[in-house]
């Protein structure tokens, strides 16, 4: 029995120990690439790049469920430019509905030659909500039943604000962190 009990413990310690592993990736003087889990010896290495592995903690501003999986199976584009009023509301629509979105700028030719093969046409903005729909130009309603469609919320729920450190104004009116210890008097 005590055998099983350390067995599981050391399987956990592996587990974890695995997940919160780095990752280097280094060009050596020659010109060779290395990956290892060991940081490369400085004189060896020319460009050095660390990534972690593993899984990220949640985040307290995450997005409803709802959203996450809308995103997942019906991720939105928009294709924008700075076209002007139409271009701001369709940014500010998606922003205020809570909307998880990726936007490409119309103005380069690579973005351009996608939208032409989009839509047939150089016309922003564009809505594409998932591989299907795609709507030219700006219009609440027809944006919102796609999004509806698609299983987006209405609205946004109530997220946590992110605590922000305290601001304190000195004398000179500038304002400073606050210090978590008090303040040393000279």
């Amino acid at each position: 029995m005590k055998l099983a009990v350390f067995f599981c413990i050391l399987c956990m310690f592996a587990v974890y120990s695995a997940q919160s592993a780095s990752l280097y990736r280094w060009v050596d003087t020659d010109g060779k690439v290395h990956y290892s889990e060991q940081p490369p010896p400085p004189s060896a290495a020319r460009m050095i790049e660390e990534k972690e592995i593993g899984t990220q903690p949640a985040d307290d501003g995450q997005l409803p469920y709802a959203s996450r999986r809308a995103a997942k199976n019906f991720p939105v584009t928009l294709y924008n430019s700075g076209c002007g009023d139409a271009c701001a509301k369709a940014r500010e629509h998606l922003t205020k509905r809570g909307v998880p979105f990726n936007e490409k700028n119309a103005s380069t030719p690579e973005v351009q030659a996608e939208l032409k093969k989009l839509i047939g046409a150089l016309e922003v903005p564009v809505l594409v909500v998932g591989t299907a729909t795609r709507l030219k130009g700006y219009d609440s309603e027809a944006w919102n039943a796609a999004l509806d469609e698609a299983g987006y919320p209405e609205s946004v729920p109530f997220l946590r604000p992110k605590s922000k450190a305290p601001v304190k104004t000195d004398a000179n009116g500038e304002q400073k962190p606050a210090t978590s210890g008090g303040e040393k008097k000279p």
